[in-house]
């Protein structure tokens, strides 16, 4: 209960702060800054993103092929030998 109030509380907070002073007599116009974050940030985590799909990407590879090798050794081992 207290983790959902807590979110509340800083959902709210949050809000607030990207209001522009005009809007209802309050807020503290950080909308501009936040955008101007979100601009510098976005790319940066974007090639964040994209070098952990290729990491991703090269493990998956990895794995098959090694559970292919493991799989035709497997049936070497089941088929008779004469």
């Amino acid at each position: 209960m207290k983790s959902l109030i807590i979110g509340i509380v800083i959902l709210a907070a949050a809000t607030i702060a990207v209001l522009p002073k005009d809007a209802a007599g309050f807020g503290l116009s950080w909308g501009d800054d936040v955008l101007a974050f979100l601009r510098g940030g976005l790319p940066v985590l974007a090639v964040l993103i994209g070098l952990i799909a290729v990491f991703i990407g090269i493990a998956d590879m990895k794995d098959r092929a090694e559970a292919k090798k493991e799989k035709a050794e497997n049936s070497e081992e089941a088929a008779p030998k004469d």
